[in-house]
């Protein structure tokens, strides 16, 4: 009998085994950094033991620990929600298959989708002007997902987007300097907007709550942030849950061009 005749091995297995790498991959990437990576790593080791004392017939420990995984599912749920909502929005966001070069050749489908108006040289002047004056500023700007919940009916507005605008807004005695901006083709759509701060627990001392902020927004949707530091006047850009600091405004205009011509 030949070792191949133990071994059931076929192409929809290969396709498996490579779905379930990818899901886990993501889930890394969404729980990385947060508090729930420990409770992840707690029901894991919950679930090794009950089924080490399944196979040691450890049968009132292993009744307990069985009946616990049973309705875990809902605990699941309960506890992970923000974790599987931003899931959800990965996978139902129309940049996914550009997103970290994943599925890229199926990006065609996307074509047009994602593609937006805006004037790059504006953008990159404001952050120079309020860069060199250490005026903090907090700027989204909206590509496939919607915004809209994080809008109310008093911070809704249609300004064309202006360098002399966006300066006055984040004036720090200016009454709309709190919050973000948000930009869609070329308008400011929203001022003072209160964005969901990111649940990471490491960030480095240097990034304050625009920061954490800017963060937060990126890591539910596919936007895009720049933060202007109060403080230093450095600008750094964030984009799926990551910092890139800026060295130059040439960089960041080139960045801001190829993200959004995804």
């Amino acid at each position: 009998m030949e070792l191949t005749d133990f071994i059931d091995f076929s192409f929809i297995d290969v396709v498996d085994i490579l779905l379930v790498a990818f899901l886990l991959f993501y889930l890394y990437k969404l729980l990385k950094g947060t508090v729930a990576i420990n409770i992840f790593i707690g029901i894991v080791i919950i679930y090794l033991i009950w089924r080490l004392t399944d196979i040691l017939n450890m049968d009132v420990l292993s009744n307990i620990l069985g009946k616990f995984i049973s309705v875990g599912f809902f605990a699941l749920i309960v506890v992970f929600q923000q974790e599987i909502r931003k899931f959800l929005l990965l996978l139902g966001s129309t940049n996914f298959a550009t997103r970290k070069n994943v599925l890229r050749y199926f990006s065609f489908l996307n074509q047009g989708k994602n593609a937006m108006i805006l004037n790059f040289d504006v953008l990159v002047n404001a952050c120079e002007e309020m860069s060199k004056n250490k005026t903090g500023a907090l700027m989204v700007i909206q590509r496939s997902n919607s915004l809209e919940f994080t809008f109310n009916e008093n911070n809704q507005t249609d300004i064309q987007l202006d360098p002399l605008v966006l300066q006055s807004i984040f004036f720090k005695n200016s009454p709309l300097h709190d919050g973000a901006v948000v930009i869609k083709n070329n308008r400011i759509i929203a001022t003072r907007v209160v964005l969901p701060l990111s649940e990471k627990t490491k960030l480095p001392a240097k990034y304050g709550l625009r920061h954490r902020a800017g963060l937060g927004i990126t890591e539910k949707t596919d936007a895009l942030v720049l933060v202007v530091s109060e403080q230093t006047g450095k600008i750094v850009y964030i984009k799926d849950g990551e910092f890139y600091p800026m060295d130059s405004f040439a960089a960041l205009k080139e960045t801001l061009s190829q993200d959004l011509s995804e």
